[in-house]
C-alpha cells in the first residue's frame, strides 16, 4: 500500500479507508457477460486504397495503394481516368482524404481510467487535486475494483482509442497486496479481446512502494510472479513513491534486475516534482542501467523514462551532460502533459496564483537540440490524476502545440511523430522513422477525411489536423478497416 508515502502528506489512509463502505471483491480470474470479440469488432481486408493524399509527398496530388500480406505493396500516383473500380470489393475510396501511420498510446493506465465517470466511485471527488489526495483517492477505489467494472472501464477506453485512430498501446494494469492480479488479468482479457483491431502491450506496474511499508515484501513477491507470465510485456516501476532516497535505489536495482532476468521492457516513473533539493533519481537509473550491463544483456527491449519533471528544472549544460551519460542506452523520454499540468507548479500559496511553472518535459526541445529518444502521451484519463482530456493523441498534440509553444509546420509535424511513429519505436512496437510511407511498411493506418466535400473546410497538411483535429476518421489495422459495436 501507499500508506506510508501518504502519512507524510498528513493522510491516515486506514482511517479514510474506514469510513467507506466496499462491495464485497473476487481474486478469481475475471469473466465477461462482453459478446465475444467477433461480435463487437468487424473487420475488413482492404486490398488496396485509391485516391488518398499521404504525407511528405505532393500535397495536390492523390495516391494508390496496394496491400499485400498487411504491408503495402506498391504505391501509384492515381488516374483519375483510370479504370474505374467503383463498387468492387476490398477497395477503399478515398475521395481525396489524408491518410497517415495509426497513432499510439505510449503511456495509457487502462486500470483506473475514467474512475471519475463510473457512478459506482461517485463518492470518490476531487477536493484538493495534489497528487497526495489522488493517491488516496485511488488507493480506495482500488479496493472496490472488480473485474467486471475493470473490463468495462478497459472497454471504454480502448474502443475510444481505435476511433481515434490508435492501433497501439502501452497499457499500465496494477499489480500489489491490494488488487493482486485482478487489473492484470482484466488487462490480459483485454488484451486478447481486441487483438484483430489493436495491439495492447500490457505493462505490470508497482504503483506501490516496494522496499518501504508493511506490504513492500509482498507486493514485490506478486510483482515477480505476474512479469513471468508470457503475456506480460514489460516491468514498470515508481521509485518516487519510496519511503527515502535508499529505498528508492533498491526499487531501481530490483526492476533492471528483474527485467533482464524475464526480458521485458522497463518503465519507470520518475523524478516527479519540481524541488531542486532533490536530487534527480535519472542519473542512478543510467548508472545501474550500465552496472548490469543493459545494452549486452537485455537484447532489442527498451527503456522508457516517464514524467521527469525535475528534469525541466535543468541548465542547457545539464542537459547535454545526460544525453552524453545516456550514450547508447536505449531510454526513451515520454511527457505526460495533461498529468503533469494539472499535478505540478502549484504555487506554496494556494492563493497565489501568480507562478505556475509548465512542470512538462519539453519533449520537441529534447528531441531537436539534446539528440533524446521523446514522445508524449495521454497517461491518465478520467481520474483524480487527470480529470480532464479524452482518448484521442491528435487533440493531445493539439493541446501540446500551447504547450511546448511548437506552431511551425516543421513542429507540427514532430509532435503527429510523437504520437505515432516515434511512440511505437519508444515502446518497441517499430522503427524510428518520418511517417512517410514506403513499400513494405505495415498497413496500420488512420484516414482523416479533410476534403471539401459538402462545403467542409479542407485541411491539405499535416499541420493543420494538429491545429485543428477533424473527428471523422478510419482506422486500418493489419491491411483491414475496424469498426466497432459501440452500442
Amino acid at each position: 500500500m501507499a500508506a506510508e508515502f501518504l502519512r507524510t502528506h498528513g493522510i491516515d489512509l486506514q482511517d479514510e479507508m474506514s469510513n467507506v463502505q466496499f462491495p464485497a471483491t473476487s481474486t478469481s480470474k475475471p469473466t465477461s457477460n462482453t459478446p465475444a470479440n467477433d461480435q463487437r469488432i468487424s473487420r475488413k481486408r482492404i486490398h488496396e486504397i485509391v485516391n488518398v493524399r499521404l504525407p511528405c509527398r505532393d500535397p495536390e496530388r492523390t495516391w494508390d495503394l496496394s496491400l499485400h500480406d498487411d504491408r503495402i505493396y506498391s504505391i501509384d500516383l492515381h488516374d483519375p481516368q483510370g479504370q474505374d473500380t467503383t463498387g468492387a470489393l476490398q477497395i477503399l475510396y478515398g475521395n481525396g482524404a489524408f491518410l497517415l501511420p495509426s497513432l499510439c498510446h505510449p503511456h495509457v493506465h487502462l486500470d483506473k481510467c475514467f474512475l471519475l465517470s463510473d457512478p459506482k466511485y461517485s463518492d470518490l471527488s476531487i477536493r484538493k487535486g495534489d497528487f497526495a489526495e489522488a493517491l488516496a483517492l485511488t488507493s480506495k477505489a482500488k479496493a472496490r475494483f472488480t473485474p467486471e467494472d475493470l473490463l468495462r472501464r478497459g472497454r471504454w477506453l480502448i474502443e475510444e482509442s481505435i476511433a481515434a485512430g490508435v492501433t497501439c498501446m502501452r497499457a499500465f494494469v496494477e499489480v500489489d497486496a491490494t488488487v493482486r492480479f485482478k487489473c492484470l488479468d482484466a488487462g490480459l482479457s483485454l488484451k486478447q479481446q481486441y487483438r484483430d483491431a489493436c495491439f495492447i502491450q500490457i505493462c505490470v506496474f508497482a504503483q506501490d512502494p516496494v522496499f518501504s511499508g508493511e506490504a513492500a515484501g509482498e507486493n514485490r513477491d506478486l510483482m515477480k510472479q505476474a512479469v513471468q507470465r508470457d503475456e506480460v510485456d514489460v516491468v514498470g516501476n515508481t521509485p518516487y513513491v519510496e519511503a527515502d532516497e535508499t529505498n528508492m535505489k533498491e526499487n531501481i536495482d530490483w526492476a533492471i534486475d528483474t527485467a533482464i532476468q524475464c526480458g521485458k521492457h522497463l518503465d519507470f516513473h520518475l523524478d516527479y516534482n519540481l524541488d531542486e533539493s532533490k536530487n534527480p533519481m535519472v542519473y542512478y537509473v543510467i548508472d545501474a542501467l550500465k552496472r548490469r550491463g543493459w545494452i549486452n544483456r537485455a537484447g532489442d527491449k527498451k527503456i522508457m523514462l516517464g514524467h521527469c519533471s525535475r528534469l525541466t528544472l535543468f541548465s542547457s549544460d545539464e542537459w547535454y551532460d545526460l544525453q552524453r551519460q545516456i550514450q547508447d542506452i536505449p531510454i526513451s523520454f515520454v511527457g505526460l502533459p495533461t498529468s503533469d499540468l494539472f499535478m505540478m507548479g502549484r504555487p506554496s500559496d494556494p492563493k497565489d496564483g501568480s507562478s505556475r511553472v509548465r512542470g512538462t518535459l519539453q519533449i520537441p526541445q529534447m528531441i531537436e537540440q539534446y539528440q533524446f529518444q521523446g514522445t508524449f502521451g495521454i497517461n491518465n484519463v478520467g481520474n483524480a490524476f487527470t480529470p480532464q482530456g479524452n482518448c484521442d493523441p491528435l487533440r493531445l498534440a493539439s493541446m501540446c502545440v500551447g504547450v511546448y509553444q511548437a506552431g511551425t509546420k516543421g513542429d507540427a509535424e514532430l509532435l503527429f511523430q510523437c504520437i505515432s511513429t516515434s511512440a511505437k519505436a519508444a515502446i518497441g512496437c517499430g522503427n524510428l522513422k518520418a511517417p512517410k510511407f514506403e513499400e513494405g511498411d505495415e498497413a496500420d493506418f488512420v484516414i482523416f477525411n479533410t476534403n471539401a466535400s459538402n462545403g467542409r473546410r479542407p485541411k491539405g497538411s499535416v499541420a493543420e489536423l494538429i491545429y485543428d483535429p477533424p473527428g471523422e476518421r478510419t482506422t486500418l489495422y493489419t491491411g483491414h478497416v475496424v469498426q466497432l459495436d459501440m452500442g
